[in-house]
């Protein structure tokens, strides 16, 4: 048997981080992440993030369960209903973190936006400097 696959077994050894372990694994599902938009502003029932969001309540369910195991979405009852509220102060690691990378980022497009501007003068000084040429000009007879 041929084996395609040469370092296939390798990773099925490696164990996944489950996604309670912290902010950062929970907050890796991009429905999770589309949820805690959603309920940042304004506490909402599950109802109203199935309807809002077009999933399933199963689903929304099983997110919002992992969101308030990792202390990302804070729990309300308000008689028979749960009421669901992202938690700001504990997105705010996540938030340092990032911000780690806009930093770069804005650093980067600063650059760029610098080069561009550099580039532009010299195209401008070199188009004043611009002579128009007829194409008589460039008969091969003439020196």
């Amino acid at each position: 048997m041929l084996d395609i696959f040469l370092y296939g077994n390798v990773l099925w050894g490696m164990a996944r981080a489950a996604t309670t372990s912290d902010a950062f694994n929970a907050v890796a599902e991009p429905r999770r992440r589309e949820i805690l938009n959603f309920i940042a502003l304004q506490e909402r029932p599950v109802g109203e993030i199935v309807d809002s969001l077009g999933m399933e309540q199963p689903s929304v369910s099983k997110h919002l369960r992992v969101l308030l195991e990792v202390g990302l979405v804070n729990v309300r009852r308000d008689g028979r209903r749960m009421l669901y509220r992202t938690n700001a102060e504990a997105i705010r690691p996540l938030h340092e973190w990032t911000e780690t990378f806009a930093r770069y980022w804005r650093q980067q497009l600063s650059r760029v936006k610098e080069r561009a501007e550099r580039r532009s003068e010299t195209s401008k000084d070199i188009e004043t400097n611009f002579i128009p040429r007829r194409k008589d000009d460039f008969d091969g007879n003439k020196n």
